[in-house]
């Protein structure tokens, strides 16, 4: 398939966005070795208004990296440890009766900031991660009669240990699929992990600086709007979306049987929003099937469920979606 050639329009805004996105880039890399994709997977989820959920072992910087990424970003930016005794009030705020005058007066949790970072998300009961949901689909929070809007930008940054099941409550579908990545944080190389030796066995401190604001937030997703998806492209993403709910109608036979359920529509939305992101990334005006194929994993990996044979046969979903990808014909 032919690239398009973006917009001349949009060039020169592409430049600056360009320009703004390496700033961020060297702000979280005067602390951050490595973990390039990572931060390429929050910018991402940033740009495109939606969530972000990073799995890996401890010791990873998931935490660290997320806390970088926000003081470049001059945004506000709190973090709640999630522990098996938290309640729905700790995160959306609760109601406070006043005596003096009977009335009740809100008190926000740390749910309205611009950047929430929910470390261990999945050591918290059901009724908790519950909470949640509201506030990343909705972008609000009832309490009482009443509902508040979250600021704008608002992003839930989730990490979870996939290592440790004993008191820890497995996230629900409907809340994994709200979502828009799952980003597994895999070890550092040697050469980086030797960077990351030399750098931190001795006092090291590095000041981030604010590069972008809310109004630069927007100007991305601007942007973003204008980044072309031929409808090849859209074809492509239809194609893998589809045979991961009926994989025998795209000649994958032997993956029916692994796959209990499919990815849902709203993969189709995200793959095409991070796709276009991706290329935005790359300095570019238009998404090609290349970037859908990058982001493909990270968007469908949580919404593929493999059947209990899959599991025997030590299939996971990654697997499913790597068959899924070279046997679905490239535009």
């Amino acid at each position: 398939m032919t690239s398009p050639t973006p917009a001349p329009t949009l060039n020169p805004m592409l430049g600056e966005q360009t320009r703004l996105l390496q700033q961020v880039r060297q702000e979280v890399n005067k602390v951050i070795v490595g973990q390039e994709k990572l931060l390429d997977r929050m910018l991402i989820a940033l740009m495109t208004g939606g969530h972000i959920l990073l799995e890996g072992v401890p010791g990873l910087a998931k935490t660290l990296t997320v806390k970088t990424l926000s003081a470049s970003l001059g945004l506000k930016f709190r973090r709640v440890s999630f522990t098996p005794d938290l309640l729905p009030a700790d995160i959306i705020g609760t109601l406070i009766y006043s005596p003096k005058d009977g009335t009740f007066t809100p008190r926000q949790g740390p749910v309205f900031t611009n950047l929430l970072l929910a470390d261990e998300i999945n050591r918290a009961p059901a009724k908790v991660q519950s909470a949640l949901l509201e506030a990343m689909q909705e972008h609000q929070v009832t309490l009482g009669d009443h509902t508040y809007p979250l600021p704008d930008p608002f992003m839930v940054m989730a990490t979870q240990n996939p290592i440790e099941q004993e008191g820890t409550y497995p996230l629900p579908e409907a809340q994994v699929d709200r979502f828009m990545l799952k980003c597994k944080v895999d070890y550092p190389s040697k050469d980086d992990e030797r960077r990351i030796m030399n750098r931190f066995v001795r006092k090291f401190e590095s000041t981030v600086s604010a590069v972008l604001t809310a109004e630069h937030i927007q100007g991305f997703r601007d942007v973003l709007d204008q980044v072309y998806c031929d409808d090849k492209v859209g074809d492509y993403i239809l194609d893998l979306v589809l045979a991961t709910r009926r994989p025998a109608e795209a000649g994958l036979q032997r993956l029916a049987a692994q796959i209990a359920y499919g990815a849902s529509p709203r993969a189709t939305i995200y793959l095409n929003l991070a796709a276009r992101a991706h290329a935005l990334l790359q300095g570019r005006g238009y998404a090609t099937p290349q970037d859908v194929k990058e982001m493909a994993h990270d968007v469908l990996r949580h919404r593929v469920i493999v059947t209990y044979e899959a599991e025997a046969e030590e299939r996971s979903s990654d697997d499913v979606i790597t068959d899924i990808l070279n046997n679905i014909p490239v535009p």
